[in-house]
């Protein structure tokens, strides 16, 4: 059946998945987190650990991404995905509420709904991008990447201060009530933006295929077995390790070394993010306006954009040790700059080889991405503080410990330069002539 590629439209429908996801989840992470810790006066490692079960269950994305694979649709599985992710957050709130009066009660239901939430989010997220991937011309997928990823940053800038202005004064109560209606609006928006897109675009319908359908351990085993997508795995799994090692350690950096106030360090992060978002576009012009065979090759910026992230934490590193006159904001900025370009290139990338080695597998292989990017961006953050502490037992300046992890950080980009190189990315503009005439098929953290 001819086929025909996503339009801007359906693009910008399917990044409002993303930003319903991220109005979710930043309930979970910001707001429940800030609850349990302040006015539930529970130890920090209560949401901390929540939060890590909500990563480590990313680990079944494969499997999800199988599901859609042998139904041959991807939108049921988002819809039930983001269903799941609407209840555990709604239930969080619950929990969280239902814990000052029956702690014991309300921790079990905490884990239950942060489960939930992590399935749903990995159902949802790895069909989606499988969507895009299949739906998507490849010129464009730079661009479709910036889109969605920056609409799910607007999901989190949107909904915390509404949900924070309607939160006081507090109670459980209003708790229950905000996450509730957010979920609602979330889910209500998730099955609005899907509607009827699937059979419209032209997504392949493999539902009544004859084909016998193998077992998920073998097209697993097969996923793992091609060289291109294991290397893919393991250079996602080292970038996203060292892509979220800084998250927690930078502000604190700038605290001790810098003696920066908590307002001047939220002014550089969100420089930081600045730098992201000018990266992400910069790459999504770049490959759209411009292309070819240089500009338009996801290869070129996802090397790029690791080996300038590795520069930029040397940068920071050596700043500390120069001492406070040094102008942080420069490396910092730069460091968001080359952080956007990686993520952007390297969701693309994602995109362009999930249909290599067949078009049936193309969901599981997109889990088994999506399941190291989850398990690394919950590693990295807990890593990167515990490296501090234990930096800081062997020296006695705070500098040397933090601008030692910065480094090692940046040796990690580094790897991970070298084992994008080594995987045959598709470039950007190139549409397989065979196929032109009848798909958009081409040869990419998910959500946190």
């Amino acid at each position: 059946m001819a086929t025909l590629p996503f339009g801007w439209v359906a693009i910008v429908r399917l990044g409002l998945v993303q930003t319903a996801l991220g109005a979710v989840v930043v309930l979970m992470t910001s707001t429940i987190n800030r609850v349990m810790v302040v006015e539930l006066a529970l130890p920090a490692i209560v949401p901390g650990g929540l939060v890590a079960l909500h990563y480590a269950v990313q680990v079944l994305r494969p499997r999800w991404g199988y599901g859609s694979d042998r139904t041959g649709r991807r939108t049921p599985w988002i819809v039930g995905g983001m269903a799941a992710l609407a209840l555990g957050g709604f239930g969080a709130a619950v929990a969280t509420a239902l814990t000052e009066t029956h702690q014991a009660a309300g921790l079990a239901l905490a884990v239950l709904s942060f489960l939930t939430v992590g399935m749903g989010a990995g159902a949802a997220g790895t069909s989606l991008l499988v969507l895009l991937a299949t739906g998507v011309e490849p010129r464009r997928r730079g661009a479709a990447a910036t889109i969605v990823w920056v609409m799910m940053i607007a999901g989190f800038a949107i909904t915390a201060p509404i949900a924070g202005h309607f939160l006081d004064p507090f109670s459980g109560a209003r708790l229950v009530a905000v996450s509730g209606t957010v979920s609602l609006l979330a889910l209500a928006v998730a099955l609005l933006a899907v509607r009827g897109i699937e059979p419209a675009c032209g997504a392949p319908d493999r539902s009544a295929d004859a084909t016998p359908k193998r077992p998920f351990g073998e097209v697993l085993a097969r996923v793992w077995a091609e060289p291109d997508s294991r290397r893919f795995t393991i250079f996602i799994f080292v970038a996203m390790l060292a892509y979220s090692a800084q998250e927690l350690i930078l502000e604190p950096f700038a605290g001790l070394v810098f003696a920066m106030s908590p307002g001047v360090t939220t002014k550089l992060a969100g420089l930081q993010h600045g730098g992201v978002l000018a990266g992400m576009l910069t790459v999504a012009g770049l490959t759209m306006g411009i292309g070819g065979p240089i500009l338009g090759s996801l290869k070129l910026w996802t090397t790029l954009g690791c080996l300038g992230s590795g520069a930029a934490l040397l940068g920071i590193a050596g700043g500390g040790l120069i001492g406070a006159d040094f102008p942080l904001r420069v490396p910092v900025f730069a460091l968001g700059l080359f952080n956007g370009i990686f993520a952007v290139a390297a969701i693309g990338s994602m995109m362009a080889l999930a249909g290599a080695g067949g078009e049936a597998e193309r969901g599981t292989r997109m889990g088994v991405w999506g399941a190291a990017q989850g398990l690394a961006f919950g590693a990295g953050g807990f890593l990167g503080t515990v490296a501090v502490d234990l930096a800081r037992l062997v020296t006695p300046r705070a500098v040397d410990a933090y601008a030692g992890v910065f480094a090692v950080e940046a040796v990690l980009f580094v790897v991970a330069a070298a084992l994008a190189l080594r995987i045959a990315h598709a470039p950007a503009t190139q549409v397989p002539r065979a196929r032109r005439a009848v798909s958009a098929f081409g040869t990419p953290l998910s959500a946190r």
